[in-house]
């Protein structure tokens, strides 16, 4: 309301303005005569001007006054300019404003801030209000200023005489004088306080009571009974024990620590006599820490001294002997050791010697001697034990070399006892049985022990068989780490039937036995050892071949001249070789046979160039109920018969392929399906098992499934047929004849062989063979030229592959990437079909001459169910697609700008029933004649159903779709017979399109403008719309060159609109040809800054601190500031201030302050100011020297006697040298003081203390004080000659609180002036 009135008076003082400027006429001309001076005297009042105008005069009045002689006074109250309740006072030509208290200003518009001066104390909120404050006291205080903390001791809230301690907001009680303790000192003391518990133990509350929790060493209701640990004695060897509980031995005693610690009170320490160590003294010290064994030498100690163990070999061939291993042994050097045995050198008495160790198989001083024989035929060596004792007693190790799985070892009987090592299955078995007293061995009566381990592969094994004190042990001596993981090692207790005291001669058998001519002995069917054995000792004593009798070795021959056959890798394809000693053995894999593996089952080629094959056999013998079937095949089919099993009655097994997989059925019932296929042309293994009432499939030794069946029984007689069957329609139940390869058929291990091998294998006799060749050679594929399009065929067995040429795939190269070969024009876009290619394109139409016609090529057969087009065009009436035949039509037009569809079809409905066919109509929801490309669908909406409602979307948008009311048919009448018109009704019936369509599909079948002869490559596909147009189409969409020359101004872009153009305007400018200016300035781009238009742009004016094309960035003030020696940069506005350090000012602190001179004396420090943090939590500053944070960014509000905008710099006071005569003028804060010669006193020594009166009553004292001054002046310097002194060791100044300070003065560092000085 002020505003409005302040108008208001702005317009009526304009109004009288102009109003007195107007030409006013004073009087009546026609009554004064012309010569007449009108303004003389002047008839104006109020100081105006009179001017003569024409037959009058006008008055020119001066502001504040109008009417026609300017006397009326203009009041320029009246629009009542005051605010807040101020008093207007009219004025000539202006007013005044009388404020009320708390308001200021020229129309006491401004609030006046009594918060400005933080009057609130304590921490308080200040809250302004016209013509005064309150304040918001923080917990604590109360007070008009929170000048006042409230005692909340007040209510003497401590209970049970405790002292209340006030504090801020809070208070605490103090119980330490009380027995209580809490919050309040309301709670009891607990009964551990008076701590009863003896040596450092725990004391735990306990419902009124307490426990002692001891330490280790300590026990009793107040843990202060010490356990004696010593009084077991536990140190050995005359050691003393040591309690740790002792305390009166802490810090003498050494073992103990110096400070008595009750937790480590338990246990015991043994003070060990010399010689002995240990924690309980039972260790003698170590003989052996001096290291006194050299030259790698193990030392072992013992009591009273040591003894070396010297090492028995080294890398370099050098042994040392001795004491200390500190002699060099030389006895090898020369030795004489034969046969690779080692010579191991000694030192006895003084004298250097050697000893031979003999390798395997000789033995002797020098090891010439051989241990070594040999079994070459059926042979054994007899040796005679005598009896030594009463006790059964054999101690027999050997070592054999064979490769026969079946062999003896040795035989010895002692004491009616028959002792035996056999070789079974490779393995060791260790026999006891008990003989008869006619010599025949019972079988109840034996203990075997056997050792599952190989040891019949040509290599050399070591054994021992013991019987001793009545145990029987059996060891494999393993030597190479070959019995690690098994067993090599059995004993057992001899069971007591087998004690006996018949005592016929005891012998021992070696390699074999003696034949009796009975032949009752079951060993007599053990074969007898074949191989090489060494080192072989009898009851500890070594068999040496040099010393037996000649009568007690048969066939037995000295050395070993065994050498393995298989080494030579004799076996073929595969085959492994088994070592016969003698010779050797394949074991050849399927299908290869011979001696050496080297024959291969012929393989059967079924179905050769695609004949029908097959073979008969016949079983020759009952094969009884358990049943296999194996073979290898090969073959690329997925179906076929491979095997049927037959007897005279029916066909009780069948074998064929479905789906690449093996299947078997077994009685017509039961059957199996592998798991894998197994047509892929490679070579596979598939075998059938069928095992009491149970048949398994497996392939490549894979189980493929298991199932239960009946009872088989294959006999004599019975027919097997291979590859299929002599009635073609009996094999094609299972798939037809086989095609592809058999080789080596086995039913339960007989051989079917087709065609014969060189070895004489049994078969059964083949009966039948039709069209089966030999070899396994594929069907040449590629002689039926399988590649398509040019592509080039590789045969691969019963197979082929196609190289194709670019732009072709598939396996036969049937599919052809048309389109990656280019057959559109450049400027049609090709697509592919499932056949074939087509080319999309858009057309012009412009008028009847360019309407276009299409029928079918007849052999469309889809159901044609959708009509889909893309449409550009102005013309809001005009007819786009019409089609007729007979009562059957449908049309597609513009009609005002919206796209209309009416279709009236017979399909689905009765012939010759006009009453069933309906006319369907559909429209858009909105005009689509505005020049743009628009998407046009028509479908029926259940296209499988006869008859359906249509639906109409334009530009996908489906929420805008329309749907039309009644059913109509399909589009099927369009397929042939019919001409299509697209562009109008047809030609020259006028109503045609002016526009462009995209291509046209009618059930995805293309209407396309490009002929034959157009396109590079011909077109494929069945189904297709011909064009019968006489004209060609006008490719393209082309109207009027509405952009040529561009309509648009000032760099706008021109869109075609299809004979009209949009123009897209550059920033700044718009209109219809962007010929209308902008103000760039109207989006407020400038962030921190003001706008100005500058030509087609903006440009910003940043404020103080920002920069950037928006004024978007912060300026860092202080990134290359100038602050001197030390002083700290700190951040303002729009610059930055420095905060000098101590000693210098000044703005940038390049001036050094100047110091006190020497006859000033500062009795105190100046007082710290303090500092106030500022901000919020993005950013914070600091206000120094007693500021207050302010609402200014940056600012503070400064007390007397400072300035900047962080309150960092004092006034220097004294800068404009206030003090006369020469005095000193020292810097206060908000003042100075002068410190004056003696001549002169005053506030700024003004006065001259030598003039005339002053003198004569002042001379007497003056010389009285210079008398005195001297005197002081000879004391102070014999006093500042002592302090220099002293101040080299004594003093204040500390360099590490420098280095912690700093050079910045900031927070409670500012240095006050001093308050007091005197002159010296």
């Amino acid at each position: 309301m002020d505003l409005l009135r302040y108008s208001n008076f702005e317009l009526l003082a304009c109004t009288i303005l102009i109003s007195s400027l107007l030409v006013v006429d004073g009087a009546s001309p026609d009554n004064l005569p012309a010569t007449v001076d009108l303004c003389s005297p002047n008839p104006c009042q109020n100081r105006a001007l009179c001017r003569l105008r024409g037959d009058g005069y006008s008055c020119f009045c001066v502001p504040g006054f109008q009417g026609a002689h300017c006397q009326i006074d203009v009041n320029e109250c009246v629009s009542q300019p005051c605010r807040n309740g101020a008093t207007c006072v009219d004025r000539v030509g202006r007013f005044s404003c009388v404020c009320p208290p708390g308001f200021t200003g020229a129309t006491c518009e401004v609030q006046i801030d009594e918060c400005q001066s933080h009057p609130c104390l304590s921490g308080g909120s200040c809250h302004d209000y016209a013509g005064g404050f309150t304040c918001t006291c923080l917990p604590g205080f109360q007070g008009h200023r929170c000048e006042i903390n409230i005692d909340e001791c007040q209510e003497q809230p401590c209970q049970n005489g405790a002292l209340c301690i006030d504090g801020v907001n809070e208070y605490s009680c103090d119980c330490s004088h009380t027995a209580f303790t809490g919050r309040h000192c309301e709670t009891p003391l607990p009964p551990c306080y008076s701590q009863p518990c003896f040596n450092s133990a725990i004391c735990r509350d306990n419902q009124g009571n307490y426990t002692c929790e001891c330490w280790p060493g300590f026990e009793g209701r107040h843990c202060d009974i010490d356990i004696s640990e010593c009084s077991s004695s536990p140190c050995m060897h005359g050691g003393s024990c040591i309690e740790r509980s002792w305390q009166a031995l802490y810090g003498s005693e050494p073992l103990l620590p110096e400070v008595y610690d009750q937790q480590d009170a338990a246990g015991y320490i043994c003070s060990c006599p010399p010689g002995t160590t240990g924690s309980l003294c039972q260790e003698v010290i170590n003989q052996c820490e001096s290291s006194p064994c050299q030259n790698g030498g193990r030392c072992e100690s013992r009591v009273g001294g040591y003894t070396c163990h010297c090492l028995t070999y080294s890398p370099d061939g050098v042994i040392y002997g001795g004491v200390n291993c500190d002699i060099k042994l030389v006895g090898c050097e020369g030795h004489e050791c034969q046969n690779q045995g080692s010579c191991f050198p000694f030192l006895l008495d003084g004298t250097h010697g050697y000893t031979c160790s003999c390798s395997p198989g000789f033995t002797g001083p020098l090891c010439k001697t051989p241990t070594t024989f040999s079994f070459e035929r059926r042979g054994y060596l007899l040796l005679h034990s005598p009896l030594v004792d009463a006790e059964v007693t054999c101690n027999i190790t050997l070592s054999f070399k064979t490769v026969q799985p079946r062999g003896v070892l040795f035989q010895r009987s002692s004491r009616g006892l028959l002792l035996s090592l056999l070789l079974e299955g490779g393995e060791l078995r260790l026999t006891l049985r008990r003989e008869t007293s006619d010599g025949a061995e019972t079988e109840s009566l034996s203990q075997v022990l056997e050792l599952t381990h190989n040891v019949t592969d040509g290599e050399w094994h070591s054994v021992e068989a013991v019987l001793e004190n009545w145990v029987l042990s059996l060891k494999l001596l393993d030597t190479d780490g070959r019995c690690v993981g098994q067993i090599c090692h059995k004993a057992a207790a001899v069971q007591s039937n087998l004690a006996g005291l018949v005592s016929p001669p005891q012998n021992t058998f070696i390699g074999g036995i003696l034949q009796d001519s009975s032949g009752s002995s079951e060993f007599s069917a053990i074969p007898a050892f074949i191989g090489c054995m060494q080192d072989v000792f009898v009851d500890w004593q070594l068999v040496v071949p040099e010393e037996w009798l000649s009568d007690s070795a048969v066939n037995v021959s000295p050395g070993c001249s065994h050498r393995d056959r298989c080494l030579d890798v004799p076996c073929q394809n595969r085959g492994q070789c088994v070592n016969l000693w003698q010779s050797y053995q394949c074991q050849c894999p399927r299908p290869y046979e011979g001696q050496d593996c080297e024959e291969e089952h012929v393989t059967a080629r079924f179905g050769n160039e695609d004949f029908h094959s097959y073979a008969a056999f016949t079983v020759t013998d009952d094969l009884g109920q358990n049943l296999s079937i194996s073979l290898f095949l090969r073959t690329r089919r997925h179906n076929g018969l491979l095997l049927v099993l037959a007897n005279s009655g029916s066909q009780y097994l069948h074998m064929w392929l479905e789906d690449g997989k093996v299947a078997v059925q077994l009685n017509n019932l039961e059957s199996l399906r592998a798991e894998s296929a197994i047509d892929d042309g490679e070579v596979h293994f598939v075998s059938v098992e069928v095992l009491m009432d149970r048949m398994i499939l497996y392939v490549e030794a894979q189980k493929q499934g298991e199932v239960e069946v009946g009872m088989v029984n294959v006999l004599a007689g019975d027919t097997v047929h291979v590859g299929g069957l002599l009635e073609e329609e009996d094999t094609s139940v299972f798939g037809g004849y086989f095609k592809g390869c058999i080789q080596d058929l086995r039913i339960s291990d007989r051989r079917l062989q087709f065609f014969g091998l060189d070895t004489s294998v049994r078969s059964y006799p083949l009966e039948l063979m039709e069209n089966v060749t030999a070899g396994c050679s594929g069907d040449n594929t590629c002689s039926r030229n399988p590649c398509l399009h040019g592509g080039m065929c590789f045969s691969k067995w019963d197979d082929f592959t196609c190289v194709c040429p670019s732009s072709t795939a598939g396996r036969r190269c049937e599919d052809v990437k048309w389109c990656e070969l280019s057959p559109c024009p450049a400027d049609a876009e090709c697509r592919m079909l499932n056949q074939g290619y087509e080319c999309y394109t858009n057309a012009t139409f412009l008028n009847d001459s360019t309407v276009l016609t299409f029928r079918g090529n007849g052999f469309i057969s889809r159901n044609l169910t959708n009509l889909s087009l893309n449409l550009r065009t102005r013309k809001r009436n005009t007819a786009i697609l019409h089609v007729e035949k007979g009562a059957a039509f449908i049309t597609v037009s513009m009609q005002d700008g919206f796209i209309f569809m009416e279709l009236q079809s017979t399909e689905g409905f009765d012939s010759g029933v006009e009453e069933g066919v309906s006319t369907v109509s559909l429209s858009s929801r909105s005009s689509i004649s505005d020049g743009e490309w628009h998407s046009v669908h028509f479908f029926m909406a259940a296209p499988w159903a006869q008859t359906s409602r249509w639906t109409l979307v334009v530009d996908e948008e489906i929420e805008e779709a329309s749907t039309s009311r009644s059913k109509g048919g399909n589009l099927n009448f369009l397929r042939e017979g019919v001409d299509i018109f697209l562009g109008g009704l047809a030609p020259d019936t006028g109503w045609t399109l002016a526009g462009c369509l995209s291509t046209v599909e009618l059930g995805g079948i293309a209407l396309s403008y490009l002929r034959a002869s157009d396109v590079n490559l011909p077109r494929l596909q069945e189904e297709q719309f011909i064009q019968t147009s006489l004209q060609p189409a006008l490719i393209g969409c082309s109207g009027a060159p509405v952009c040529e020359p561009n309509p648009c101004q000032n760099r706008g872009e021109c869109q075609d609109l299809f004979n009209t153009y949009n123009c897209s305007c550059a920033e700044g400018w718009a209109g219809r040809r962007c010929d209308f200016f902008l103000d760039t300035c109207a989006s407020n781009p400038c962030i921190r800054g003001n706008c100005s238009v500058n030509g087609l742009t903006y440009e910003c004016t940043c404020e103080a601190g920002y920069a950037g094309v928006n004024c978007e960035e912060e300026v860092d003030m202080c990134e290359n500031h100038l602050c001197a020696n030390g002083g700290t940069c700190l951040h303002g506005p729009d610059s930055y201030a420095c905060l000098c350090a101590e000693n210098y000012t000044g703005p940038l602190c390049n001036e050094r302050v100047e110091e006190i001179p020497w006859y000033i004396v500062v009795r105190k420090v100046r007082p710290k100011l303090p500092v106030s943090v500022c901000g919020d939590e993005g950013r914070n500053y600091t206000c120094f020297n007693g500021g207050n944070c302010s609402g200014r960014e940056l600012s503070c509000d400064c007390p007397p006697g400072f300035i900047g905008h962080r309150c960092e710099q004092e006034v220097d006071e004294c800068k404009s040298n206030p003090c006369l005569n020469g005095g000193y003028c020292r810097n206060l804060i908000n003042k100075f003081v002068c410190v004056c010669d003696m001549s002169y006193a005053g506030d700024t020594c003004q006065t001259d203390l030598t003039s005339e009166g002053l003198t004569s009553d002042l001379l007497l004292s003056i010389s009285l004080a210079s008398v005195v001054l001297l005197l002081v002046l000879i004391l102070t310097s014999v006093g500042l000659v002592v302090a220099l002194n002293r101040r080299a060791t004594h003093g204040t100044y500390s360099p590490s609180r420098q280095e912690k300070e700093g050079s910045r003065v900031e927070m409670w560092s500012i240095t006050q002036p001093p308050p007091m000085e005197r002159l010296i």
